[in-house]
C-alpha cells in the first residue's frame, strides 16, 4: 500500500468528531480506565518510597507475629472434652448424648446452649463437632438478613454436619419460619409462580443438627424453643477452674506461670474463661516488660492493679455505676435509663456487660423499682451504708 493513499490523522479527528456521544464514550472509557490505572499505581508506588524512606522496620517483629495474633482464640480451643474444662455436668450428659447418637448412626438432636457471654458456648460446639467426626458450618443470627442466606446455608449442608447459629435470638421472623421445617421434617417449603399459578413446593434436604447460642434465652420464640431436643444453661466457672484455664493458656501459649498467679488472675476473671484468656496476655505483656516474665502471685496482682482491676474482677465502669448509685442517688433504686445517662453509656451496655457479674457476685440488687446497691458492694467499696429507716428521734 502506498503511503500517499494512507488515511492522514486529520480524517480519524474528523470521523471521530462526526461519531455519535454514545459512541464515542465507549471508545473513550477504556483509554480512561487505562489512565486512572497508572496513574493510581504511580501514587502507591510513591507512597511507598515516603514509607520506607521514613519509618525504619523492626527487625524483632516477624510474620509469626501476626499469625500469632489470628489465631489466638482457635490455638487454646480445646477439641475433646478431656482438655475442657469446666461445666462438668453438661460434659457428661454430651458424653451419653454423643454415644448413643454414635450407637444408632443417627445425627443428634438440635440443641440450644444459653448463658453469660465467654463461658465457651462456640467452643463446646468444636468439641461436639469433633467428638463426632463430623463438618461444622458457623455463623450468626444478624448475618441470616435475607431468606436466601439460610435456604443457601441449608442447602449445602451434607448429612450429620453441624450448622451453628450464634445469637440465635436475634433471628428475623422469616428465617425462623424457614427453619421450622428444616428442623422438624429436614424439608424446606419453597413457593414458585405467581398469583394462579404459584404452587408449594418441599424440598428434601440431608439431616443435619443445629446448634444454637444466645444471652437471652427468653428472647426466643416459643416455637422455635421447643423445637431444640436439648436445652442447656452454661454456668460460671469457679476460681479453681478458672486457674486450670489459665495454666492451660499460659501452656500453649508458652508463658511461664506459677499457681499462685494463675489463681491470682482466675480470682479477678469475672468466672469468665474468654476474660481469663485476655488477662493472661495482658498481664504476660508486664511480666516480660517489667519483670523476669515469670507470672507469679505478685506479678499478676500488681499487673492487675495498673490495669484498674481489683481483686473481685470489678474494672472501672462498674465501680463507677455502684459510686454513682451511691453518691448520687442515695444507694438506690435507680432506673437504667438514668444509669446509663448518667454513665454515658449504651443501656444494653448496662444490661448485657456491667450488671450479670454484679447481680451474680451480689453487689447489685435489682428491684421493681430500679437498680440498688446491697451492703455488700458498699462494703467492697469501703463505705458505709446509712441507715434506710429514719425514726421520731432522729430529727
Amino acid at each position: 500500500m502506498r503511503v500517499d493513499t494512507l488515511p492522514s490523522r486529520r480524517y480519524f479527528v474528523v470521523s471521530f468528531a462526526r461519531r455519535g456521544k454514545t459512541t464515542r464514550l465507549f471508545i473513550l472509557i477504556p483509554f480512561i480506565c487505562l489512565l486512572c490505572y497508572y496513574l493510581g499505581m504511580a501514587i502507591i508506588s510513591d507512597d511507598d518510597k515516603i514509607i520506607n524512606t521514613g519509618v525504619k522496620k523492626n527487625p524483632n517483629i516477624k510474620m509469626e507475629s501476626i499469625e500469632y495474633d489470628k489465631t489466638f482464640e482457635n490455638s487454646i480451643r480445646p477439641k475433646d472434652f478431656d482438655n475442657y474444662i469446666g461445666q462438668s455436668e453438661l460434659k457428661e450428659t454430651l458424653k451419653v448424648t454423643l454415644e448413643a447418637a454414635k450407637l444408632r448412626e443417627k445425627p443428634l438432636d438440635h440443641m440450644l446452649f444459653y448463658g453469660p457471654p465467654g463461658l465457651g458456648k462456640t467452643t463446646i460446639t468444636g468439641v461436639i463437632a469433633s467428638q463426632m467426626g463430623v463438618e461444622i458450618k458457623i455463623t450468626s443470627a444478624p448475618a441470616l438478613e435475607r431468606p436466601r442466606d439460610i435456604i443457601g446455608i441449608l442447602m449445602s449442608l451434607k448429612g450429620g454436619e453441624i450448622l451453628f447459629i450464634d445469637e440465635i435470638h436475634r433471628l428475623n421472623k422469616v428465617a425462623e419460619e424457614i427453619l421450622y421445617p428444616a428442623m422438624e421434617d429436614f424439608t424446606l417449603d419453597m413457593t414458585t409462580g405467581k398469583s394462579q399459578t404459584a404452587k408449594t413446593l418441599r424440598v428434601p434436604i440431608p439431616k443435619f443438627t443445629l446448634i444454637g447460642a444466645t444471652t437471652k434465652a427468653g428472647d426466643l420464640s416459643s416455637p422455635l424453643r421447643d423445637r431444640f431436643g436439648m436445652i442447656h444453661r452454661l454456668e460460671f466457672y469457679t476460681v479453681e477452674e478458672l486457674a486450670q484455664v489459665v495454666m492451660r493458656t499460659a501452656k500453649i501459649l508458652e508463658i511461664e506461670i506459677t499457681s499462685d498467679g494463675a489463681k491470682a488472675i482466675a480470682m479477678r476473671s469475672r468466672g469468665t474463661p474468654r476474660i481469663a484468656n485476655r488477662l493472661v496476655k495482658r498481664v504476660s505483656d508486664f511480666a516480660i516488660v517489667k519483670y523476669d516474665g515469670l507470672i507469679d502471685e505478685k506479678v499478676a496482682n500488681e499487673s492487675l492493679d495498673i490495669l484498674k482491676i481489683d481483686k473481685f474482677g470489678l474494672d472501672t465502669t462498674d465501680r463507677a455505676l455502684l459510686n454513682l448509685i451511691i453518691e448520687k442517688y442515695d444507694g438506690g433504686p435507680v432506673g437504667i435509663e438514668t444509669i446509663a445517662a448518667a454513665l454515658s453509656e449504651d443501656v444494653r451496655t448496662i444490661e448485657d456487660v456491667c450488671e450479670p457479674y454484679l447481680l451474680q457476685a451480689g453487689f447489685l440488687q435489682r428491684t421493681p423499682r430500679g437498680r440498688k446497691v446491697s451492703p455488700e458492694g458498699y462494703r467492697h467499696l469501703g463505705l458505709k451504708q446509712a441507715s434506710e429507716q429514719t425514726t421520731l428521734f432522729d430529727f
